[in-house]
């Protein structure tokens, strides 16, 4: 398992109330708020990180009780952790409005679980995240904005006074999230442009993103994320050919090594990965495009194949 890391205050001289745990690629980043009794948590990691999401919170805590959990969208890694967390202390949820009909049914096809061949244990919600709302977190006043592109229900956490956006997987450093709308053929390219020119304009002078280190060239990294999505648009079978990789890695990150054949039998078994094969990839068999993925990121030191068995490098 890794090691989180409560990121820095300096240089960026975060507000007292608000702390960072950067976890890596399987758990996304928790945002922890404390302001007196008030405490709040922004997503909960991957479900199998569930032990120790909830150490980090309550050391965070000191001996407070988790009055609110939120969710910026509900893909596993961000939502994974809410179980856990419910049955420890109870916080009020909330999860984006579109959301709510296929959690309150546990509808593991529509939440994505089923598709990606991803793990989330079932958990409820008490309140729902929509455009525009307002939010006190930390004794900070937070707007909620929607973030379609990644994910179509997605939402970003904008404070204007502070100028902090936590933007999940809409914007990183050096990136953002794979936009799966478009692996089967539904519009997610120009919701993703849209939401870069939405971040431009709210002008934050700090970030948080759903993964990696907190960042403050905003520019940079807006002028990094139209690249990566004109090369992405340019050809819709990169973005195909991503998903995959980042799939595959995943289910490494959260399994350590796989037998060969048991991840192409994961990968078979996966209805989005049966999807983009026929869609995007299918001059090949599914066992070559494995053969070629496993390759490729055995190349840029990703995994490693030995005997059969594929081990996950970190």
């Amino acid at each position: 398992m890794p090691t989180p890391t409560s990121a820095p205050a300096a240089p960026f001289a975060l507000p007292a109330t608000l702390r960072v745990f950067e976890r890596g690629w399987l758990s996304a980043n928790n945002i922890l708020f404390v302001d007196g009794d008030e405490t709040a948590l922004v997503d909960s990691g991957y479900v199998t990180h569930s032990a120790q999401t909830l150490a980090l919170v309550e050391a965070g805590l000191g001996g407070r009780p988790l009055r609110r959990l939120i969710n910026t969208h509900l893909h596993s890694d961000h939502c994974g952790g809410n179980a856990a967390l419910q049955a420890r202390w109870q916080p009020r949820t909330a999860i984006p409005a579109a959301e709510a009909e296929a959690v309150r049914r546990w509808d593991a096809e529509a939440l994505s679980f089923v598709e990606t061949g991803q793990q989330c244990d079932p958990f409820g919600f008490d309140e729902l995240l929509r455009d525009g709302d307002e939010l006190m977190l930390g004794g900070i006043a937070w707007r909620v904005v929607a973030a379609p592109g990644h994910d179509p229900h997605a939402v970003m956490l904008y404070a204007p006074d502070e100028r902090i956006l936590i933007s999940g997987d809409a914007l990183w450093e050096n990136g953002f999230g794979v936009i799966f709308p478009e692996l089967d053929g539904e519009s997610g390219f120009a919701e993703q442009a849209a939401v870069l020119e939405c971040i431009a304009g709210l002008v934050p002078k700090l970030v948080i993103p759903g993964h990696g280190r907190l960042f403050s060239d905003v520019e940079g990294a807006l002028a990094r994320a139209r690249g990566r999505l004109g090369h992405l648009r340019a050809d819709p079978r990169r973005n195909a050919s991503h998903a995959v990789k980042v799939l595959v890695k995943f289910k490494l990150l959260e399994q350590g090594s796989m037998r060969l054949d048991a991840l192409q039998a994961w990968m078979e078994a996966a209805p989005l990965m049966q999807r983009i094969h026929a869609r995007f990839l299918s001059e090949q068999p599914l066992g070559a495009m494995l053969d070629e993925v496993v390759r490729s990121l055995a190349g840029i030191g990703a995994l490693a194949l030995q005997d059969g068995l594929v081990v996950d490098r970190g």
